[in-house]
């Protein structure tokens, strides 16, 4: 059980640590505003913020910590403490890396997401970040698979959302998909779900300022090249 309804809008409240918006208490305001925007839950980073965000809404909040070490190895949510931490300050879902690279402290991926159910209660919603690493994560428990790492784990990134792996797991037949990453448009919602999604997450064309302005601005000078003021 994923706990996320059918059809679910996810709202990733999430900042890069050197933004204006980082920290708890805008997190939360973010949330709020989705909320109120018809959001179904909400995708959060830390114990703080988690925290904040439970404080304010009773809606599904999916739990996830970033813990980096090198470039080669798994960043999201990587240890059990780090899973138990979101989901004693609030979490009601644990999101993990669950691609087949190496976890910091060496635990299985299967024996981590078994000690998520039976110790923790919560389900898993496994990150990937193709096919393959669907069908391993699968394989570990995992209750649900996002595209989150897709475009992620090398080479360059896309520009848009991958909706062909969106389709190829759907095809599975095996659990709720979660489209999420580069989603920045509302046709790339719908056609997630037009896709056969569960759950859409939406993070950086909702909650980073700075992205949406970089955008306009990069547009305007686009548009601008070449050009020469009339005065």
């Amino acid at each position: 059980m994923l706990i996320l309804p059918f059809g679910s809008v996810v709202v990733s409240c999430q900042a890069p640590h050197d933004s204006p918006f980082a920290g708890p208490n805008f997190m939360a305001a973010f949330a709020r505003a989705a909320e109120l925007g018809g959001a179904s839950g909400f995708r959060a980073e830390g114990v703080a913020d988690v925290e904040a965000i439970r404080q304010i809404s009773s809606l599904p909040i999916v739990g996830i910590t970033k813990r980096r070490s090198g470039t080669e190895s798994v960043f999201i949510t990587p240890t059990f403490a780090d899973a138990a931490a979101v989901v004693a300050a609030g979490a009601d879902v644990v999101a993990l890396d669950a691609t087949e690279r190496p976890r910091q402290d060496g635990e299985s991926l299967p024996n981590l997401v078994r000690r998520i159910h039976e110790e923790l209660g919560v389900p898993v919603l496994g990150d990937i970040d193709s096919v393959d690493s669907g069908i391993t994560a699968l394989k570990a428990g995992v209750d649900a698979l996002a595209t989150t790492l897709s475009g992620y784990t090398g080479g360059p990134v896309p520009e848009g959302p991958d909706l062909e792996l969106v389709r190829d797991l759907v095809a599975l037949e095996a659990c709720a998909v979660v489209a999420e990453g580069r989603i920045s448009r509302p046709d790339h919602v719908e056609a997630a779900f037009a896709l056969g999604a569960h759950a859409v997450v939406i993070g950086g064309a909702i909650t980073d300022p700075v992205q949406l302005t970089r955008r306009f601005v990069n547009r305007a000078q686009h548009a601008l090249a070449g050009r020469v003021p009339a005065c």
